[in-house]
């Protein structure tokens, strides 16, 4: 009886041929280009598809045949949402945002369009621009540029977000901006870019202001933190907000019993004392003059309220 010598392990006769080596080395190369190679053959595919629904449906219709044709076709392949990448959300609510995009897992990632879910999600206020992109095999990635808040905007006692184009980015949870300024009145969003900016440039002056309040879509008034209405020249803000700021440092005006300075016209101050301020005023031991009392008393059309 003949007896069958078995070979010894790691032989070379047990060694993979070189095909079968280069072939183990090259697979993760090969699976991109099978996925391409799939895609190429579904848009085959698509074309196809198009052209047998034929010139008798609409185009709006023959596309979204297509389209329901094709991501019937790439979800039959195995080509289907397997995850949602969503970059630059800081603000933007994350329910509406779903629902905006309309997609979800396990859905065909051919069988929705690309430019309509970009258009719902820029219909969100927080949105300014948005792209949407598929990543085959089942990735849809999402990138947001949202408005940024730039102050509270109260009128007729309502409250929302702007930017600083002044576009209304929201009127919900409006108390976790309330380190922002507060704008009042009609037209005031989108003329208080160059206000807000001017005030932030003089931190001492900005803190003791609590509301701008916008008069007759024209100009200005700053209401501050003790009651007092500084009325500011139209068109000639930041000009003003240094000669105040100069009038604060020699005779601290901002800190006397005045309801109103009006520094509307060029070659005047005029100021309105509060009704029941003394005659005299005396700080560190001495004694200041009144200030004058105006002609015309001044008006202020919209009181600001600071938001809660």
């Amino acid at each position: 009886m003949s007896r069958v010598k078995n070979s010894p392990r790691n032989s070379v006769n047990d060694r993979p041929s070189g095909w079968r080596m280069t072939l183990r080395r090259q697979r993760r190369l090969l699976r991109p280009v099978a996925w391409v190679g799939g895609a190429i053959v579904i848009c085959a595919v698509g074309v196809i598809v198009l052209r047998s629904v034929g010139p008798h449906v609409g185009p709006g219709k023959s596309l979204i045949t297509m389209r329901e044709r094709l991501g019937g076709l790439a979800a039959a392949s195995g080509l289907r949402v397997t995850d949602i990448v969503i970059e630059g959300r800081e603000n933007t609510p994350e329910p509406l945002l779903r629902e905006a995009i309309g997609v979800s897992m396990g859905d065909p990632i051919l069988g929705f369009s690309l430019e309509d879910t970009r258009a719902r999600i820029e219909s969100i206020q927080w949105v300014e621009t948005a792209t949407v992109e598929r990543r085959l095999p089942g990735t849809l990635v999402i990138n947001l540029k949202e408005r940024g808040p730039f102050a509270i905007w109260q009128n007729q006692g309502k409250y929302a977000l702007v930017d600083r184009k002044g576009q209304v980015v929201g009127d919900r949870d409006i108390s976790q901006f309330r380190q922002l300024p507060l704008i009042v009145g009609q037209g005031a969003p989108a003329a208080a870019a160059v206000l807000l900016d001017a005030l932030r440039d003089r931190p001492a002056l900005a803190e003791k202001v609590s509301a701008s309040v916008r008069v007759g879509e024209r100009r200005w008034n700053l209401r501050m933190t003790n009651g007092i209405d500084v009325m500011l020249p139209e068109g000639h803000e930041v000009v003003a907000l240094d000669r105040l700021m100069q009038l604060q440092q020699d005779r601290a005006v901002l800190d006397r019993p005045l309801t109103a300075i009006d520094m509307r016209l060029p070659d005047r101050l005029v100021f309105r004392p509060r009704p029941d301020a003394s005659k005299t005023d005396t700080r560190d031991g001495a004694v200041i003059p009144p200030v004058p009392p105006a002609s015309n008393p001044p008006t202020v059309p919209v009181v600001a309220k600071k938001a809660n």
